[in-house]
C-alpha cells in the first residue's frame, strides 16, 4: 500500500518541474525536507550543475543548532543560502518547493532567503 501523501507529492512535484528551468541568470533553488533535517540548493538546469547549497548539516550551522527538524533551523538554513547565493553573484531565483506544502519550515527558508536579498 503506497503512501498518499507521498503520492500526492510527487505528482505536485512533477507538474511543477514540468514548468520551471534554472538557468544561469535564475537558477532554481530547490528544497528538500526529511523529519530530521532541511537541505536548499542553487541548481542550473541548463549544464546540470549544482552553484551553491546549505542544510542543517552545513559546517557554517551543524554546531549552532539544538535540534535540526524544526522551523528555527529552516530560518538559518534560508539565511545561509541567501548568504552563499549573493556571494556567487546570484541574486534573482526561480523558487522550487518540491511538491511540499508552502507553511512550516518551508515558508520559513524561503522568507528568511527573501529578507536575506534573494529575489523569487
Amino acid at each position: 500500500m503506497e503512501n498518499k501523501k507521498i503520492v500526492a507529492r510527487m505528482k505536485r512535484k512533477k507538474r511543477v518541474r514540468s514548468r520551471i528551468r534554472g538557468t544561469s541568470e535564475r537558477p532554481r533553488l530547490n528544497v528538500f525536507r526529511s523529519p530530521k533535517h532541511i537541505y536548499a540548493q542553487a541548481i542550473e538546469d541548463s549544464s546540470g550543475k549544482t552553484v551553491v547549497s546549505a542544510s542543517t548539516l552545513s559546517p557554517e550551522l551543524k554546531g549552532s543548532l539544538r535540534y535540526t527538524g524544526n522551523v528555527e533551523a529552516a530560518k538559518k538554513v534560508g539565511d545561509l543560502i541567501a548568504k552563499k547565493c549573493l556571494e556567487k553573484g546570484i541574486q534573482k531565483v526561480v523558487f522550487d518547493r518540491s511538491g511540499y506544502l508552502y507553511h512550516g519550515r518551508i515558508k520559513a527558508l524561503a522568507e528568511a532567503a527573501r529578507a536575506g536579498g534573494l529575489v523569487f
